[in-house]
């Protein structure tokens, strides 16, 4: 287990980062092949060893978390770019830790946000609210209890949340629920996660049948706030430290010796690691001049922050890379999960799609989005 640091660093200096010797979270295992830390290669690298490996380091943080070792200060109460900072260097250690923990600080602004219960010490928690076609979750009211009954997908952390917020609907209204997902009326769905990249998130699917469940804010109430968007920008802070965290192969092979090729791609992933940040910095400080979106800019801002970090971490990928050949990809399993776990995770910005609904929210910003 790496030594417990506090995280601290500015995050207008995260651009920094890749270009100095490793920097450890505490609670966070470096991975395959990281000086003897994390999994064991002769013990296995297979899922559920990875997904064993993840649970852990998610476990770790969170404790660090209940301790007041690690703080994640609340989206817009005034320190957003220290939130974004401490996610980035979970993820620039391992990126399935940092989904899982994304997930559980996200669910702690949430709670706050909409006036939910708090979290209690020693939990863990998801938030579940993907909406794909198929089967989805219902909820039923009987007097003054609520529950859900049906099939929630992408649940990360499925085997290692203790609770999660989760996305309901009933008559035509959609609400969010707290429920504890740890007992009998909540169970994984064997076989629904087949991902090599991201394996150790453990987001298969995962059935409710009749599980309590405490309604957390009005119906649409989750969707329609300012934290949904803040929350996103978030999310593209761990994309960020994933980036910086696969860009450690491409800054020692430079540093081994000198050639013009590796340089260059080395200035280039500098270039647009340093632009992230400050992207993300100028994200942070604006979220916090306008925590309840009275200028009405998050959407815009998320949209934005989401399509030029997703860019980062394509072209990230692409020159590490086509710099560094298939050695490290072959024969590092740290350098070869993270590449892996960040080309996945970067998925949830949805490509064209969604920037073409940023080319519509400028060309027409009055339509509904």
């Amino acid at each position: 287990m790496c030594p417990a640091v506090i995280v601290k660093w500015p995050l207008g200096r995260l651009s920094e980062r890749h270009l100095m010797s490793d920097t450890t979270v505490a609670g966070v295992r470096q991975g395959p092949g990281a000086g003897g830390e994390g999994i064991d290669p002769a013990s296995g690298t297979g899922p559920a060893a990875v997904r064993a490996d993840a649970a852990a380091g998610f476990a770790a943080v969170v404790e660090r978390i209940d301790a007041g070792e690690l703080r994640f200060p609340l989206p817009g109460a005034g320190s957003t770019a220290a939130r974004f900072d401490a996610l980035s260097r979970v993820a620039e250690q391992d990126v399935c830790v940092a989904r899982l923990v994304e997930g559980h600080v996200d669910a702690v602004a949430i709670l706050a946000e909409l006036d939910g219960p708090p979290p209690a010490p020693g939990s863990r928690w998801g938030v579940w609210a993907a909406e794909p076609p198929g089967e989805g979750l219902t909820f039923a009211r009987s007097g003054g209890s609520w529950s859900v009954t049906g099939l929630k997908r992408y649940c990360s952390g499925a085997h290692s949340c203790t609770h999660a917020l989760v996305t309901a609907e009933a008559e035509g209204e959609r609400r969010l629920f707290a429920v504890a997902v740890d007992g009998p009326s909540v169970t994984p769905v064997a076989g629904t996660w087949q991902a090599v990249g991201m394996a150790g998130s453990d987001t298969p699917d995962v059935r409710f049948r009749a599980t309590p469940a405490v309604p957390v804010g009005a119906p649409g109430a989750y969707v329609h706030r300012p934290g949904f968007e803040h929350g996103g920008v978030g999310v593209a802070a761990c994309w960020y430290g994933g980036a910086v965290g696969v860009a450690r192969a491409l800054r020692a092979a430079a540093a081994r010796r000198p050639e013009p090729h590796t340089d260059a791609h080395l200035g280039s992933v500098d270039m647009l690691l340093h632009a992230a940040s400050a992207v993300l910095t100028e994200a942070a400080g604006e979220i916090d001049r306008d925590p309840l979106d009275k200028e009405e800019g998050a959407r815009l801002r998320a949209m934005r922050v989401r399509a030029f970090v997703e860019h980062v971490c394509d072209e990230v990928l692409r020159h590490v890379g086509r710099a560094t050949g298939a050695g490290p990809l072959c024969h590092d399993p740290r350098h070869a999960r993270a590449a892996a776990d960040l080309a996945v995770y970067v998925r949830q910005h949805h490509a064209e799609r969604d920037l073409a609904a940023l080319g519509a929210a400028v060309a027409r910003p009055g339509e509904d989005a």
